[in-house]
């Protein structure tokens, strides 16, 4: 049996799992089996005798891993797993509170709150106390409360420094005491209710840290300020705390992870065995290659080097696009070469920094026909802020879709409470007539609510009915107040991206479709005639089911049909061959045979704000080395020279970690592409996006004629190389908005500033 478990381990591997009952780290690269030393170690440890299952804590960071260490043990040894403590922190900590819910002054039932249940409270708090829960966003205070609990502080001891920050301290406590009063707890308390517990009743923390000889926690790095202080406090003074984890691969510091947790685990335990785990399973050569020499500029990291024995193979292909839909097309190429030469679709990743870069992406991905999954989120038209977009231009489209005048027709918020709803439904029902047409009928304060929200989805048609689809959507965000719901909330960032990039998504969708740039988004097929668009005779009477949508439908319409369509269809199934989308952040722990990293330009990936935060650039090159190392045989990466985000056009410099790769294990798959238009005649990849074709071109540079061009490279002697993204002014007075990737934005005066150019 012994000589079972321990076969097939590499001498790092087998010098882990046998270590004597003292703490230990273990740096465990990315690929380098650590699931496997977790599990081999807890069933060494209790086939020699040293512990029985009952002896042991290990502490995973999903489910996922507890339930797959669980079952490897179960296969390993003959005993029953079921009573092991091996779960996550919350799952733990929930158990132990259980067992002596008395003593945590908790009822015996309980109940947890999760995320949404516990907005939902904090919500309830606000109204009853008549709080403005504008002034105190409910999301915002969850935030504050949760992240108070995860450095174990309750509400007397958060420092209160101005008014408001005093305010949120009060209703921390008060929803303290609502929760206590109700019975339930949610994550954040399951953790410091047991410290709490542990911390004042010496006898049963003395017991648990009796009965816990050996505790093991995987990704220790992940770990937040009081999960360790729960460690330490279950471990005493004696307790073999077998950590196990990657400093390199520290990517949640925004979700309260202290990376210095390892370092200051080895000082405070005084940790006499340091194991690294550097011989990798995953990935071939030239990979670890650019993982290790990546990493290797990262300063405060323990260190370790990845190595195989798989030899070099592919070398890492990169690419250069001059627009992010170039790039799009460049992956869909790439990919299906690969499925081509055998490679399954669930095989092939694509990564990206930000969910709103994964549009252009879908985009491509469905008119390929190729079926993809978006890992850990919603697809771009499938997102709750994207759906509530669309459901106000339904109804600006057709105002008699009741089930986009339900979702928000009170979002956000306008006072129109269930009881409204339900007296709106019962008059369409009585007239025979939808919602909208309804709303006439009501009378009181719903009849005044619901005919406010009428007159804002009619204003908004009034304001937008001579606008392109483009310049609609803009504006229907901006009145509907979702750009200003959003604001409010506290990673409401994210959802702001995504709604701009419906305005990239509509620009897009009316140059591919044949429309006029400039026709209106209500123009029916007459009416584009009347601006300048070709299309059949007599098309309105007369629908051609093969004739381009320009022909037969309004660019509205046509938009929102398309919508539709992409959110709905090709959605992979479950155990379906797709290709699968996802952000970094999601893709920690996973591998696949092919990865593509896109988007790798300064202020994107690395990202913005990490200039502008302490460690921040480690913290990205760390995510960056994550991303790397999810590649198993073809890694390929990809920038491009422009980007629609946000709905407008931004200009890139590659990414600064392309010159922190090893050029030996690098390809370039395509010449460097110019930044610059060397004659106005000559066609160039840019015409095909509508704001930078040709002709656009040259009108703004007839107006911008100073011997520069937009989108032309530059170097300054102070800020380096960068990338002219507007002018300004003309003769003398002539001003450059100027990208300098890492070093920022600047605004320079062309008289001025000494500026060469790059060829």
């Amino acid at each position: 049996m012994m000589q079972n478990l321990l076969h097939n381990l590499n001498p790092e591997q087998l010098a882990a799992v046998t270590l004597p009952a003292q703490p230990a780290l273990i740096l465990a690269g990315a690929g380098s089996g650590k699931t496997r030393v977790l599990t081999t170690r807890i069933a060494w440890l209790i086939q020699t005798g040293q512990v029985s299952p009952a002896g042991v804590l290990a502490v995973t960071f999903t489910n996922k891993a507890a339930k797959e260490m669980l079952a490897r043990l179960s296969a390993m040894l003959p005993i029953n797993t079921r009573g092991m403590w091996i779960g996550t922190f919350h799952g733990l900590c929930n158990r132990l509170l259980r067992a002596h819910y008395r003593d945590a002054a908790l009822p015996q039932t309980f109940q947890i709150l999760d995320s949404q249940d516990q907005l939902s409270a904090i919500k309830r708090l606000l109204k009853a106390n008549n709080i403005d829960d504008e002034k105190y966003p409910p999301r915002n205070l969850m935030y504050f409360i949760n992240s108070a609990k995860d450095q174990g502080l309750r509400a007397k001891d958060v420092e209160a420094y101005d008014d408001f920050n005093r305010k949120f301290v009060e209703l921390y406590d008060m929803y303290d005491q609502q929760c206590q009063r109700e019975g339930v707890v949610d994550f954040a308390e399951l953790l410091l209710r047991t410290y709490e517990l542990l911390s004042r009743n010496q006898p049963l923390r003395e017991h648990y840290q009796s009965r816990f000889k050996h505790i093991l926690v995987d990704e220790f790095q992940d770990t937040n300020d009081l999960q360790y202080k729960w460690l330490k406090l279950m471990a005493g003074q004696h307790g073999a705390v077998f950590a196990v984890g990657d400093d390199d691969q520290s990517i949640y510091a925004f979700r309260g992870a202290n990376v210095g947790n390892m370092s200051m685990f080895e000082r405070e335990f005084r940790v006499q065995n340091l194991i690294k785990l550097e011989q990798n399973y995953r990935s071939h050569g030239n990979i670890l290659d650019s993982a290790n020499t990546l990493i290797s500029h990262n300063t405060r990291r323990l260190g370790k080097n990845l190595r195989t024995d798989a030899g070099h193979g592919e070398p890492v292909r990169i690419f250069e696009a001059s627009s992010d839909i170039q790039e799009a097309q460049w992956i869909i190429d790439e990919a299906k070469n690969l499925i081509a030469e055998g490679a399954a679709r669930s095989e092939i990743a694509i990564l990206y920094r930000s969910n709103a870069q994964s549009r252009v992406i879908e985009h491509a991905l469905f008119s390929a026909g190729i079926p993809y999954r978006v890992y850990g989120g919603q697809r771009f038209f499938e997102r709750a802020e994207i759906k509530h977009a669309i459901a106000y231009l339904q109804l600006m489209d057709n105002p008699h879709n009741d089930s986009a005048f339900l979702r928000v027709v009170n979002f956000p918020t306008r006072g129109i409470g269930a009881r409204s709803i339900e007296q709106l439904q019962d008059a369409a029902r009585q007239h025979g007539t939808s919602l909208y047409a309804a709303v006439p009928y009501m009378t009181g304060k719903a009849g005044t609510s619901l005919a406010a929200f009428v007159k804002l989805v009619e204003g908004a048609r009034f304001e937008t009915q001579h606008l392109p689809l483009q310049e609609m959507v803009q504006i229907v965000l901006d009145m509907s107040g979702l750009i200003t719901h959003y604001q409010n909330e506290k990673e409401g960032a994210d959802r702001i991206e995504n709604l701009e990039q419906l305005v990239s998504a509509a620009m897009l969708f009316v140059s591919e479709e044949g429309f006029g740039i400039d026709t209106p988004a209500f123009a029916g097929p007459k009416a584009q005639a009347a601006a300048g668009a070709t299309i059949l005779a007599d098309a309105a009477e007369i629908v051609d089911a093969d004739a381009p949508l320009a022909m037969v439908m309004s660019p509205l319409s046509a938009f929102l049909s398309h919508a539709s369509l992409e959110a709905g269809d090709n959605q992979a199934q479950a155990g379906q061959d797709a290709m699968q989308l996802m952000t970094v952040h999601s893709a920690k722990g996973l591998e696949f045979d092919a990865v593509f990293i896109t988007g790798l330009e300064e202020g994107l990936f690395p990202h913005d704000n990490s200039v502008q935060e302490a460690d921040g650039i480690e913290e990205e090159r760390r995510l960056m080395y994550v991303a790397i190392t999810r590649a198993k045989r073809r890694l390929y990466m990809s920038f491009s020279q422009s980007r629609m985000l946000h709905g407008q056009t931004r200009y890139g410099m590659k990414s600064r970690f392309f010159d922190e790769l090893p050029d030996a294990a690098l390809k370039w798959l395509s010449p460097k592409v110019q930044h610059h238009w060397s004659g106005l005649h000559h066609k160039s990849a840019w015409d095909d996006v509508p704001e930078f074709g040709a002709n656009s071109i040259a009108q703004k540079f007839e107006k911008k004629d100073v011997g520069w061009r937009i989108g032309e490279t530059v170097s300054h002697q102070k800020f380096g190389e960068g990338v002219i993204v507007n002018i300004e002014g003309g003769g003398s007075n002539a001003r450059a908005h100027i990208n300098f990737g890492r070093n920022g934005m600047k605004l320079l005066d062309l008289s001025v500033a000494k500026l060469e150019r790059v060829a």
